[in-house]
């Protein structure tokens, strides 16, 4: 029997998935940061700030900023001083964030197509790992994790930005009606794509629980693991140190 992993509330052949994100995110990529914006309300800019200031990029240092398709997280780090190396598995999301830094005028950073999950750099190449709303879409975390932790220098630090499950009582309710109801009609509205951000949703759900995708950092390899949850955990930063 073939091994099946989960897209959205589907589980698909395993082999399959990483070509299905792949056109979900060739479909939204010119409208991704349009899109994150009004299905977040803006949130979306601050959650991203707190992210980076949470890595505390130093000048020259070497960072991987893995899934950064269209630079988000990238520029603020770049602006900083830090090395970029951005990567992605989909280049029509590269496309969109060099597009970006040619217009604000970003210069030097480097744009690689990449799995996470059998990356192409050498071991203990960089100072820090970054992902922000991207692991969830791999097909292997465990294997994604452990790349991570493969790449990263001895006392790099690793840090991941990613929706979860708010504890919040009542909030977690008024989140679901919203995310199941209204982010596919505001997909079909901004990007004439209802489905892929239904899938976008979905996978959230599907996505494991805080406590158990701190657990799986900790079996990549890091140590002094922790969670900081935005929201009552509707978003989470998660980070571990390599030594």
């Amino acid at each position: 029997m073939s091994e099946t992993a989960s897209f959205g509330y589907r589980d698909v052949d395993a082999a399959e998935k990483a070509g299905m994100v792949r056109a979900v995110f060739s479909n939204v990529a010119a409208k991704y940061d349009l899109m994150n914006d009004a299905m977040s309300g803006g949130a979306h800019r601050l959650w991203k700030d707190q992210f980076v200031k949470r890595v505390k990029p130093q000048p020259g240092e070497q960072i991987l900023d893995m899934a950064g398709g269209t630079g988000d997280i990238a520029f603020r780090m770049h602006k900083l001083g830090a090395q970029i190396t951005v990567s992605d598995i989909n280049p029509e999301m590269l496309a969109v964030g060099v597009e970006r830094a040619q217009k604000k005028g970003y210069e030097g950073l480097i744009w690689s197509e990449q799995n996470a999950e059998t990356l192409t750099f050498g071991d203990r190449e960089f100072d820090a790992y970054t992902i922000a709303f991207g692991i969830r879409n791999v097909t292997h975390i465990d294997k994604a994790l452990r790349e991570a932790h493969r790449v990263l220098k001895f006392g790099g630090r690793f840090f991941c930005l990613e929706f979860s499950t708010t504890t919040w009582p009542g909030f977690s309710d008024v989140y679901d009606v919203y995310s199941h109801k209204l982010v596919p009609q505001l997909g079909k509205l901004f990007a004439n794509d209802a489905d892929s951000y239904r899938y976008l949703i979905e996978s959230i759900r599907r996505f494991p629980p805080m406590p158990k995708f701190e657990g799986m950092i900790r079996e990549a390899g890091f140590v002094n693991t922790k969670v900081e949850p935005i929201l009552g955990g509707l978003v989470a930063i998660h980070s571990g140190w390599k030594i």
